[in-house]
């Protein structure tokens, strides 16, 4: 059986069914993360002290670089693709999924350095909504790198059997991922600068 409008575009809407689709899940995800924002905006505006200078900005920064970095590998693993390069696109799609690891690996021990010091979510407001909010946002970056590794691995033989579709593939795991960079892109200044 073959599904249809997997690699053309859909009559109704203009777009295949799987940028449908995942256009749909990120409007989920706004919906989700703008709760959350929302949230913290609450807490922050009724809280008669708040905390400042908790979080290692440095280390915020470099967190932002990694990501912003990996936007850009995805975009040019992606790119390769749409030039039949093969082989530059697994080298950038590795990138990629080095550069979340590199983050997740420093969120690790941010979260060790807090928790050692006894600075659990329950320690304050201010480490509750930290935790919620990068601690989603870390899940959503695992999630990445979990589609990341079936495209690098079983899910790699799609590209001999239909290329369009195997880019497409990779296309629709790009707009994930800006999202979740996009989130970052808003968590570090709210969280880590005011």
């Amino acid at each position: 059986m073959n599904i249809p409008y997997t690699v053309e575009e859909r009559p109704d809407s203009g777009l295949a069914n799987g940028k449908l689709g995942i256009w749909l899940f990120l409007a989920s995800e706004v919906m989700l993360f703008g709760a959350l924002f929302s949230t913290y905006i609450i807490l922050r505006t009724g809280a008669t002290e708040w905390p400042h200078g908790e979080l290692s900005v440095p280390l915020g920064a470099l967190n932002t670089v990694l990501l912003i970095s990996s936007s850009v590998t995805m975009v040019m693993a992606w790119a390769m693709l749409k030039l039949h390069n093969w082989g530059r696109h697994r080298l950038y799609l590795l990138a990629t999924f080095a550069l979340a690891g590199i983050f997740l690996v420093n969120k690790y021990f941010e979260y060790s350095d807090h928790l050692a010091r006894g600075e659990g979510p329950s320690h304050s407001t201010f480490l509750a909504i930290y935790f919620t909010l990068t601690g989603l946002h870390g899940l959503h970056i695992v999630g990445g790198m979990v589609v990341m590794a079936y495209l690098l691995g079983p899910g790699a033989k799609l590209w001999k059997q239909n290329p369009d579709q195997f880019t497409n593939r990779i296309e629709y795991t790009g707009l994930y991922w800006h999202f979740v960079d996009l989130v970052w892109i808003f968590l570090f200044p709210v969280l880590y600068l005011l």
